[in-house]
């Protein structure tokens, strides 16, 4: 147990390298699709593979970047030259890290803007084996809407919380490090 803790507390404080920032390239299949095709370029795993791998290839970046949040995919994949990703990273001293939500679904019983994030179930185990595969972090996003007619709800506010609380603990129990990710948008009716 304390060896864990001592882990956790050394993965954190190198994420947080003074004069280094995370690289979020967690992008799904579709969102990834669309920068792919605003260079002519179609979204296979391939493409994907290629540009991912043109990344973590950069000269310098770990000067820059102490961890990489990636997409499912990508910490399964290997480089072109047959090297994981994650080793790429490794090597560049970034620590890899896995966006483990499941995405935005509507809150029943809130508002219609609000929402939760999905994923919990299975959690566990899926970072079990995303530790095993070389992940050190994880992130999960909740969203949060400011409205004039009375978003947040406290139900809203409770549900995120709640969620945000249980994937933290599930990630420290794998050996991960939780980064809790609870978005305000910017955008709404409010002033």
């Amino acid at each position: 147990m304390i060896k864990k803790q001592n882990e956790l507390m050394e993965t954190a404080n190198r994420i947080a390298a003074k004069g280094k920032g995370l690289l979020a390239v967690d992008e799904s299949t579709p969102t990834i699709g669309k920068r792919l095709a605003g260079i002519n370029m179609e979204n296979t795993e391939e493409n994907r593979q290629a540009y991912r791998g043109m990344l973590f290839t950069t000269e310098g970046l770990g000067e820059y970047i102490s961890g990489a949040i990636l997409f499912e995919e990508t910490l399964y994949q290997n480089h072109l030259d047959g090297e994981t990703m994650v080793s790429k990273l490794d090597k560049l001293g970034i620590i890899p890290g896995i966006k483990v939500d499941k995405g935005l679904r509507p809150l029943a019983g809130a508002h219609a803007v609000e929402t939760w994030c999905q994923g919990l179930e299975g959690l566990a185990e899926r970072t079990a084996e995303y530790y095993d595969r070389g992940a050190r972090f994880a992130k999960w996003r909740a969203v949060l809407q400011i409205t004039a007619d009375g978003c947040p709800t406290d139900l809203a506010i409770k549900e995120n919380a709640w969620g945000l609380a249980r994937y933290a603990r599930i990630c420290q129990e794998s050996g991960l490090v939780p980064i809790v990710e609870p978005e305000i948008l910017m955008d709404g009716d409010h002033t």
